[in-house]
């Protein structure tokens, strides 16, 4: 069967990428799949991850004005499936336009859409009546061509309550790595991954770092991700007094062994579409601590048995459950060895499988 991804493009660090060379890789190698993968205004080399040499990628190039985006980008997608003929198409595209491909191209084949993020990254702090109106119109929009898909695919049930179409579908994200060593959880380290956004609120980690600090400044907190000067993160860790002991890094190709060297994991988002990071330290055996955000936290950590989830926006209580991790070696070893255990249901082998039953189903309708 030949399958045909559309997204923005693959050569980025994020965790749709990330996730992308996981699942496609799995398909053409595991399952026997012709997979091809399309992506905009980006080349097919210097890829952050590793894809299946198995897998066809391509590139081709939208750019301009409004109007001549969207015409390269209709143009764009007809041609490439009028070349590849595939027998399912996967719109991995969070964006307003990939919800309008059933309407470019037709409904001759199946259609899935993938949708990796909350609703909630639509919202703006601090917007403008009209922003927020705007922000309306564009939900009902989505709302709207969500149904038009052949299958409308969330990453957790708690998306669910986002989403009222009859052809949705839960499929969580499969796991990067499950190495066979785990972490030792000594090391006086705590570990966060994710780009710099309002998003994956590290001013709040921070403000919570500084109520750990006061009590173990022998303990050290390392973010990886995609740095952005204009949240200004370094500087606030430099006015709370904690920068000596907070390391920001830029993005890491060997991640999985930043987090064997950890002995926590953090979540401080303010929502999500999954967590993936979340499950990659799990697989590494690490308790971890997270704010009960929208969506993904509560869909992967049992409260009191592989972590703690924490009241959203709570950082005195995120603090706490940290410091009650570092000075609790015994807890942390028994809530690491849960995670470990418990991650599990999240292998490829069992995920993909879900991917593969879906495509035959549509194929067969």
């Amino acid at each position: 069967m030949k399958l045909l991804y559309i997204t923005n493009g693959i050569n980025g660090s994020g965790g749709l990428e990330r996730v992308l060379s996981i699942k496609a890789s799995f398909l053409a190698d595991e399952y026997g799949y012709d997979v091809h993968i399309a992506g905009l205004n980006e080349s097919t080399t210097h890829l952050f991850y590793e894809f299946s040499s198995k897998i066809k990628l391509h590139a081709f190039p939208v750019f301009g004005n409004p109007f001549s985006y969207l015409k390269r980008y209709v143009s764009g997608i007809k041609k490439l499936i009028q070349t590849i003929q595939p027998d399912v198409i996967i719109v991995c595209d969070d964006g307003l336009k990939g919800f309008f491909i059933p309407m470019i191209i037709g409904r001759g084949k199946p259609i899935i859409y993938e949708r990796h993020v909350s609703k909630s990254i639509e919202i703006r702090k601090n917007a403008s009546t009209l922003q927020k109106l705007f922000y309306r119109f564009k939900l009902k929009i989505m709302d709207y061509l969500s149904g038009q898909f052949s299958a409308f695919v969330l990453l957790t049930q708690s998306n669910v309550t986002e989403w009222k179409g009859k052809n949705v579908h839960v499929i969580p994200n499969p796991l990067s790595f499950y190495p066979e060593e785990q972490s030792t959880l000594i090391n006086k380290k705590v570990l966060a991954v994710g780009k710099q956004s309002h998003q994956k609120g590290y001013d709040r980690l921070l403000r919570s770092w500084k109520m750990v600090h006061e009590k173990h400044a022998d303990w050290s907190l390392e973010i990886y991700g995609k740095k952005d000067s204009s949240f200004g993160f370094e500087r606030q860790a430099e006015a709370l007094g904690i920068s000596k002991n907070v390391h920001f890094f830029e993005p890491e190709k060997d991640i999985e062994k930043k987090y064997l060297q950890s002995s926590i994991y953090v979540l401080p988002s303010r929502f999500e579409g999954f967590g993936m990071v979340l499950i990659e330290a799990m697989a590494c055996g690490l308790p971890c601590v997270a704010f009960d955000c929208p969506h993904g936290p509560s869909d992967i950590i049992q409260h009191n048995v592989d972590g703690f989830l924490i009241k959203n926006d709570d950082e005195v209580a995120f603090a706490e459950q940290v410091v009650f991790l570092i000075e609790n070696q015994n807890t942390r070893e028994k809530m690491g060895k849960q995670a470990r255990e418990n991650v599990k249901r999240f292998l490829p082998e069992s995920i993909v499988q879900q991917w593969d039953n879906l495509f035959k189903e549509l194929v067969q309708r």
